[in-house]
């Protein structure tokens, strides 16, 4: 894995990682079909502005009651600009039915739902750092009951977020010195950055844990090892400035 940053990348530039899944709690019913055509963010404090489609990896039917007791599935991942983000929009399609006994009814979605269904998430994302988003889907208090027979569908969700991953970042000097930062973890090298024409490099995706960093030098500058570099899931761990000698 190859990644680099600009020198004054912080952790609010760059880009982060979101997954967003599809979890659900038990319910009475033997199937509730939910018709889920896109999963958006919102990356700004406009309600109105700012959505961003997060590119679904298959939209259509979700049968909710397949994601129960803990098990879940992945709706959509994309890199987006790190930030901080507002609120995820649930957008629904027509196709929503509810299974009990041997009979389907239809599962009527009502029209201020039709453009989407607003979530709350506030969360903070760190450039380098992939994240996942919980859409907790409660299935027995999503489905109501009218009067006359019919079924209505007035989602219920509770979301969660985790950070899943850490960084490390720094400088390598003089620019253009080293022909790359591998990231040890034993003997094994498990990811690697070029630095770029400043010397800055990030290197994301890490299990929390000590790693070693070693920066390779051009032959006429000597590589060297940084020991013991200790990452944290949801921060980015700085090393400073490597001057190669």
């Amino acid at each position: 894995m190859f990644s680099s940053c600009s020198k004054n990348e912080d952790t609010k530039s760059g880009t982060s990682k979101f997954s967003v899944y599809l979890t659900d709690a038990p319910s009475p019913y033997d199937k509730v079909n939910v018709d889920i055509q896109d999963v958006m963010v919102n990356t700004t404090t406009d309600t109105a502005k700012g959505w961003v489609s997060l590119h679904m990896i298959k939209p259509g039917v979700y049968n909710l009651l397949d994601f129960a007791n803990g098990i879940d599935t992945l709706l959509a991942s994309y890199d987006i600009p790190a930030g901080k983000i507002s609120q995820v929009r649930l957008v629904l399609g027509s196709n929503n039915s509810v299974v009990i006994g041997a009979n389907t009814y239809p599962l009527e979605t009502p029209s201020a739902q039709q453009s989407g269904l607003k979530l709350n998430v506030n969360a903070d994302l760190v450039a380098g750092v992939e994240y996942r988003l919980w859409l907790d889907f409660d299935a027995n208090r999503s489905v109501v009951t009218t009067g006359n027979g019919k079924y209505i569908l007035k989602p219920v969700i509770r979301t969660y977020t985790e950070a899943t991953s850490g960084s490390i970042a720094g400088i390598v000097l003089p620019p253009l010195s080293s022909k790359g930062v591998f990231i040890l973890q034993n003997t094994d090298t498990v990811a690697a950055a070029i630095p770029d024409a400043t010397g800055a490099f990030l290197v994301a995706g890490l299990n929390a844990g000590a790693y070693n960093v070693a920066v390779a030098g051009n032959g006429i500058l000597k590589d060297t090892t940084l020991l013991n570099v200790n990452v944290t899931v949801g921060k980015v761990t700085t090393v400073g400035t490597v001057t190669l000698h």
